[in-house]
């Protein structure tokens, strides 16, 4: 991986980013489908204890060394939920769907605990990878799924341009019904109601 490129793919979400304030710094994060890890390096640089679960061992051993992250291989469509009884103060998912996992997910998560999850919809077949309706989100299913166990604080779907690349996208932030209500939101000084 050259060096402009690991950048590039390492640079977090700016939906992770945005609502990252939802995450206490001393939290235990899993970034689940972790690939090279670019979550999991930004929450432990903010002082979190992570948890980077891939089936790649050559993306995970990027991770090596670094303080403050676990790695852990896994495959998580062929053998199912990894984690038999462990619990996070985050779970972090981007660009990864496999939804059996949702049940399990969500029952490893704290009860004050914070998701942030953005991955492909339907519609993102017109601009590439992926195209198969099994890795693609219908219209508000992450709201509607997640909703029944989790107090969304944010919901966004539709189409998006990063960097010249179109995708269509749904992302959602969320905590625990534990999480004192409402959660402090970070605004955006320069943006205009």
């Amino acid at each position: 991986m050259s060096a402009s490129a690991s950048h590039s793919v390492l640079e977090p979400s700016p939906w992770i980013v945005r609502f990252a304030h939802l995450v206490p710094r001393e939290a235990r994060v899993l970034d689940l489908a972790c690939g090279h890890g670019r979550h999991a390096r930004f929450f432990a640089g903010r002082g979190a204890r992570v948890l980077a679960v891939d089936r790649d061992a050559d993306a995970l051993s990027t991770l090596a060394g670094i303080r403050g992250i676990e790695t852990r291989v896994a495959d998580l469509e062929a053998r199912g939920w990894p984690l038999d009884d462990e619990r996070f103060d985050a779970i972090v998912v981007t660009n990864y769907l496999h939804r059996p996992l949702f049940a399990p997910m969500l029952a490893a998560l704290a009860p004050d605990g914070t998701l942030l999850y953005e991955t492909f919809a339907a519609g993102n077949e017109v601009y590439g990878r992926p195209s198969n309706p099994a890795f693609l989100l219908e219209r508000n299913e992450l709201a509607e799924v997640l909703g029944k166990r989790v107090t969304i604080v944010a919901f966004e779907q539709g189409h998006v341009s990063t960097r010249g690349h179109d995708a269509v996208v749904q992302r959602v932030a969320a905590v625990g019904a534990a999480r004192a209500w409402p959660p402090l939101l970070q605004v955006d000084a320069g943006a205009t109601a």
